[in-house]
Order: structure tokens, then C-alpha cells, then sequence
């Protein structure tokens, strides 16, 4: 091991070795033989034994090392000259008029209406596929609505003949809850499908409803404990789909609005330093 020390001004000469404590491996020793004691206590006394003879020798070695002086190890010594360098930072400021700061990703967005008419059309096509499984398989298209509006009604045994019946109050809770969700789904897709340039059909018509479809499963039996019973997930998510695809062709076919890439400050024309030119430098050549 070699110690590095800095040349100090003024002094003749650089010591060549410098004295350190001697290394030692008896407290190593000392350690394990006590170890050994503390073993034999639950193992057998043969063990105890050598460990007792390890801690003996290892207090001797130890003591030994140390008395009457400490041993020391002379280590040669590797002056390094220290290099003195100052340097100053400069502060670069940022002129309002200049875009030479970080953009700020979608660099272009949809307005809120597209997501509304997105969400809006992916709800007709959902609805409108959910009434053809009703009228291929119950001969009713009241059986879908029905059992969405059946969230109102808490864990009661009911017939397929009252759900493919006609009744008010459900259609009027399906009609408020399919509403809400397909205005709130397209205003999610609204703000995710600038930020998937790369198939965002794919990804929006495809993997959000098989992610939503999936999360969906392992909840219903709390939100719609009726609706969990008679489910046919198949059409589920082609259902899904549909509001998926439509809603996404709908929202790409907006017109999109670039976003403010100017910060706060020098939108409202506040003179904070590094946004706004100084009257020095516009006096400079």
C-alpha cells in the first residue's frame, strides 16, 4: 500500500517512507475462536475447545503485536504534483424571440371537440353492436341495455324474461352510463393518439380494449354483479373494439392545434433574466 502526499511550499526536502501501523491477522483469529466457543455451547465441546485454544493464541499474537510499542510498516511514499487551474462560468441567457429551448412533446394536439365526436361515434357503434347480440340471442334488444342499467339493482335473483322486457328507468341509467364513458373514453383517446404515431389504431382500436376488457373481468362481479352472470365476453370486446376503431378513426380525422412551446414567462412578456434581451446586448454590434 503507498501513500500519496501533496508537495508543501517552503519545505527542502520530501519525505521518501512514511511509518504506518503494522497490519495483523491476530484480531481475525481472536474472533473466530470466540465464534467457536459460542458454537460449542450447542454443538459438542470439541469444538469449544479448539475455539478456546484459537482465542488464547489470538490474544497472545495480538498482544504481542502491539506491546511493549506498536509494530510499524515503513511504506514508501509516491509524491504527485497538484495542478491550480481557476475557472469561471459564464451565464448564457435565452432570447424571447429565439426557440433554442426544449420542445415539448406532442408537438401538436387534438382540441377537445375531436374527442368528444370520437367518443360520441365509438359509443353508437359499441351500442348498435350490443343490440345485434341482443337480437341474435334473445331476440331482444333490450337484453344489453338492461343489463348494463341493472348496476341500480343490488344482488336479486331476475329472470331472462324481465331483462329482454322493455323498462324505463334502466334505459335511462344504461343510457347515462354508456354516455359518460364513451364521452370520457374519447377524450382519453383525444390526448393519448398524438403520443402513439406508430399504429395508434392498433393500439387504441386493439390493446386498450383487450387491457380495459381484462380489467374489466376481475372487477364486474362489485360494479354489475347481474351483468357478471349473464356476460358473453366475446361480444364484450368485439364491442370494445368497434368503439375502439371508430372512435380512433373519428378523433384522427380532426384537424390538429399546435400546442404553446413558449414558457409562461415570456408568453405574458415578463422581463426575467435568460428569457428576455438585454438593452446591453441589443446595443452591441
Amino acid at each position: 500500500m503507498a501513500l500519496t502526499l501533496k508537495p508543501t511550499p517552503g519545505r527542502p526536502s520530501e519525505p521518501t517512507h512514511v511509518s504506518l501501523p503494522a497490519s495483523t491477522r491476530w484480531p481475525i483469529a481472536l474472533a473466530l475462536g470466540l465464534a467457536l466457543v459460542a458454537t460449542g455451547l450447542v454443538t459438542t465441546k470439541k469444538v469449544s475447545w479448539v475455539g478456546a485454544a484459537l482465542a488464547v493464541a489470538g490474544s497472545a499474537g495480538w498482544c504481542l503485536q502491539v506491546l511493549p510499542h506498536d509494530r510499524h510498516d515503513e511504506v514508501p511514499v509516491a509524491p504527485a504534483p497538484v495542478p491550480i487551474a481557476t475557472s469561471r462560468r459564464k451565464v448564457s441567457r435565452i432570447a424571447a424571440t429565439e426557440v433554442r429551448h426544449r420542445a415539448r412533446l406532442p408537438l401538436e394536439i387534438y382540441p377537445i371537440s375531436a374527442g368528444l365526436k370520437g367518443g360520441l361515434a365509438g359509443g353508437v357503434a359499441m351500442a348498435a353492436l350490443a343490440m345485434l347480440y341482443g337480437l341474435l340471442s334473445h331476440r331482444s334488444i333490450w337484453y344489453p341495455i338492461n343489463l348494463l342499467g341493472a348496476v341500480v339493482y343490488e344482488r336479486v335473483q331476475v329472470s331472462t324474461t324481465q331483462i329482454e322486457a322493455f323498462h324505463t328507468e334502466l334505459l335511462l341509467v344504461a343510457m347515462a352510463l354508456h354516455l359518460t364513458t364513451s364521452v370520457l373514453v374519447g377524450l382519453l383517446y383525444g390526448a393519448l393518439l398524438p403520443m402513439l404515431p406508430r399504429h395508434p389504431i392498433l393500439l387504441g382500436g386493439v390493446l386498450a380494449p383487450l387491457v380495459w376488457t381484462g380489467l374489466l373481468y376481475n372487477v364486474l362481479d362489485i360494479i354489475d354483479p347481474i351483468l357478471n352472470q349473464r356476460i358473453q365476453w366475446g361480444w364484450f370486446l368485439a364491442s370494445q373494439v368497434a368503439f375502439g376503431v371508430v372512435a380512433g378513426l373519428v378523433v384522427l380525422r380532426q384537424v390538429r392545434i399546435p400546442t404553446w412551446q413558449y414558457p409562461l414567462a415570456a408568453r405574458a412578456g415578463l422581463e426575467t433574466p435568460g428569457m428576455m434581451d438585454d438593452e446591453e446586448d441589443k446595443n452591441r454590434p
